[in-house]
C-alpha cells in the first residue's frame, strides 16, 4: 500500500487521472488532497465525483475554493467571474457532493506516517494539539446546524493576528484564513492576504510563513512533515526538508504534482491547457 499525497487540482480532473496512471495508483492505496479540489479548471464536477466515490480511500483538507464553493451553495455567497462552479451547482447530485463536501476537515494528521496535512500552512507557535483542536472549531461550525452564519461571516481578511482571546466569527475566521489563505507574514505574525507572488518579489516587510515556522516546538513524538498547496507561484520550493509545498500550478499551465508518503519521491504530470 502506498499513500500519495495530490497538489491543487482546482478541477484538473484529466491530470489527475494521469497522474494517478503515472504512479500506478490501485485500490490498496490512499490518495490525500491538499484541498482546492475544484475551480478555475474545467471539470470540478467530475473531480469531486471521483474523489468522494474513493470513500475512506481519501484524505481531504478544504482549501479556500473548496469553501467558497459552500458559501456559494449553503449561504448564496456571489460567483466571480473567474468561477467555474456552475455545472457543479446544477448537477443533479449536487446536494450530496456539498454534504459529503462540508464534512472535510481543515487538517489531516496521520500519526503512524507523522505527516501533518493542510492547505495554506501553520502559524509559527501553534502545535500540533492546537492545530488539530482549532481546526475542529471551524470544522463544528460547518457541519452544526448554523453553517450558512458561518459562510455569511466568513469572508474578510481581519483579524489578521491570532489571539486566543478571539471569540466568534472573528475567531473562527481568522483560523480559517490562517490555514487555507496565509501565504506571507509581517514579522509580528499578522497575515497578508494580498500578495500573491514570487518569493523575492514580495514587499520587504514580507516573509513566507513558513521561514517563520518553528520546527523546534514539540508537535508530537517528532515534529510532523507538513504537506500544502494553495501557494503556485512556490513550484513546490521551500527549500525546507520538511515542509513540502505541492501546488505546482496545473490550473495555470504548469503541472499536478504527487509525492508518494512513504519514499518521498515526487511524480508530476504535465497540465492540458492551452
Amino acid at each position: 500500500m502506498a499513500t500519495y499525497a495530490v497538489g491543487d487540482i482546482q478541477g484538473c480532473f484529466a491530470e489527475l487521472q494521469a497522474l494517478l496512471q503515472l504512479v500506478n495508483f490501485n485500490e490498496n492505496d490512499q490518495l490525500w488532497l491538499v484541498g482546492d479540489l475544484v475551480n478555475r479548471g474545467p471539470d470540478s464536477l467530475a473531480t469531486l465525483r471521483f474523489i468522494k466515490n474513493l470513500g475512506p480511500r481519501a484524505k481531504v483538507v478544504l482549501g479556500n475554493h473548496d469553501l467558497h464553493l459552500l458559501a456559494v451553495y449553503y449561504s448564496g455567497a456571489k460567483l466571480k467571474k473567474s468561477d467555474t462552479l456552475q455545472a457543479i451547482l446544477a448537477a443533479s447530485d449536487c446536494e450530496a457532493l456539498m454534504h459529503w463536501l462540508k464534512g472535510q476537515p481543515l487538517v489531516h494528521f496521520d500519526p503512524q506516517l507523522n505527516v501533518l496535512m493542510v492547505h495554506a500552512g501553520i502559524p509559527k507557535t501553534w502545535t500540533l494539539n492546537q492545530t488539530l483542536d482549532r481546526a475542529k472549531e471551524v470544522e463544528a461550525s460547518l457541519q452544526g446546524d448554523h453553517c450558512v452564519q458561518f459562510f455569511e461571516h466568513m469572508y474578510g481578511n481581519t483579524p489578521n493576528l491570532w489571539r486566543e482571546s478571539l471569540t466568534g466569527y472573528d475567531r473562527l475566521r481568522c483560523i480559517t484564513n490562517t490555514l487555507t489563505r496565509m501565504r506571507f507574514c509581517l514579522s509580528g505574525q499578522q497575515l497578508d492576504l494580498k500578495f500573491k507572488g514570487e518569493i523575492g518579489k514580495q514587499p520587504p516587510e514580507l516573509t513566507p510563513w513558513f521561514e517563520f515556522y518553528d520546527q523546534s516546538i514539540p508537535r508530537g513524538p517528532a515534529t510532523p512533515q507538513i504537506l500544502f498547496g494553495h501557494w503556485a507561484a512556490l513550484m513546490g520550493q521551500t527549500q525546507h526538508k520538511n515542509i513540502i509545498a505541492l501546488d505546482t500550478g496545473c490550473v495555470w499551465g504548469e503541472k499536478l504534482t504527487a509525492i508518494c508518503i512513504e519514499t518521498q519521491q515526487l511524480y508530476s504530470t504535465a497540465s492540458l491547457k492551452k
